[in-house]
């Protein structure tokens, strides 16, 4: 099953999120401190603005409000090999796994990777063969590897490379900064970003105060990161990405807005997760599918009463989809502010609460 659920058509296009970004407030590095970034409070229905330190973030937290994270773990998915008729250099980057070892992937260069073609890791523990092109380019390949001495995920873990946004020039020295104290469920190609900023003591101290911290999963993958290039943006598509919301998170959600709690997503993949799950009363759904959601202004938010998220790219879908939360004037004056403030930007950077 796929879920695509789209607003109406708007004149919006995709240079109405284009912003201007100085390149040295990409952030290359994680703040030392996890809990230590900036954040950012956008009061949506006033603009109001407010600006404060992650930690901070629990006091904007009530007792009986759940606290929805993505706990989808990356795995090493970038691979570095060569062609084994050539030994021409090859780079594959595992995306989705459509059937046990077989894997939907991105190659460079893409000219080289045909049907047919073998592609050798690390001194052949590791071939890929690719079996097809998919539709949009993408490869289906066989993963073949000696079983008896190996798992798929401990030869990844072996000779696979975090699979970092190009944005990201600088060595990351420790993996783990890449990955949320609460991933579980490997599978991802790219971090949900929003989490990185949660400690084991901070989410301690949330517990404490009465908020539900209630897991889903969406692995994150091409539909999240994949470049607008319509020029209006009704007419992009998204990749579908997998997701699974279970009963007890199912519950535990609608139990609490039926209380008079606020559902606080972390990150734009939770969201996408509720909005996917939820019916049209905001009743969550327990399941497992695939996502094609694709939220920019117009859409009407069901499952979603706050929102923690990073800062995004100009003319992504990201800045969409918070824009439709919040407002798209409102969020690109915010934006301006925090440039003028010099927050960090990006996967690394700083966190905005919008609420």
């Amino acid at each position: 099953m796929t879920i695509e659920n789209r607003p109406r058509p708007t004149e919006l296009l995709t240079h109405d999120f284009y912003y201007e970004l100085p390149e040295r407030l990409i952030a290359q590095h994680p703040a030392d401190r996890r809990d230590q970034s900036r954040l950012l409070v956008l009061r949506r229905q006033t603009g109001e603005i407010e600006h404060r330190i992650f930690h901070d973030v629990i006091e904007y937290l009530n007792s009986g409000d759940v606290l929805v994270v993505n706990d989808s773990k990356v795995i090493p998915a970038r691979l570095l090999g060569k062609k084994a008729d050539t030994g021409i250099d090859m780079e594959v980057l595992l995306l989705r796994e459509h059937a046990p070892d077989e894997w939907e992937c991105l190659t460079r260069p893409g000219r080289r990777a045909r049907p047919g073609t073998v592609i050798v890791f690390a001194d052949g523990k590791l071939r890929a063969e690719v079996k097809e092109i998919l539709p949009g380019g993408n490869r289906l390949v066989r993963l073949h590897y000696d079983r008896t001495c190996h798992t798929l995920p401990d030869l990844l873990d072996e000779i696979g490379i975090m699979p970092l946004p190009p944005y990201i020039t600088e060595r990351l020295t420790d993996a783990s900064r890449y990955q949320t104290v609460y991933a579980k469920t490997a599978g991802s190609a790219a971090a949900p970003t929003a989490g990185l900023h949660f400690t084991p003591e901070l989410l301690d101290a949330i517990h404490a105060k009465g908020v539900a911290v209630v897991p889903v999963m969406l692995h994150v993958g091409l539909g999240t990161f994949r470049p607008v290039k319509a020029e209006r943006i009704d007419q992009h598509k998204m990749h579908t990405e997998f997701f699974t919301v279970t009963e007890q998170a199912a519950g535990t959600i609608n139990a609490a807005r039926a209380a008079g709690g606020r559902i606080v997503c972390v990150g734009t993949t939770s969201c996408r997760t509720l909005e996917s799950a939820a019916d049209e009363d905001g009743i969550v759904h327990a399941m497992s599918a695939d996502t094609g959601i694709f939220i920019y202004p117009g859409y009407r938010f069901k499952a979603t009463d706050a929102l923690i998220t990073n800062f995004h790219l100009p003319e992504s879908t990201l800045l969409m989809l918070i824009s439709a939360f919040a407002g798209r004037e409102k969020v690109l004056a915010a934006y301006a502010e925090a440039i003028e403030r010099e927050y960090r930007f990006f996967s690394f950077g700083d966190a905005c609460l919008l609420m």
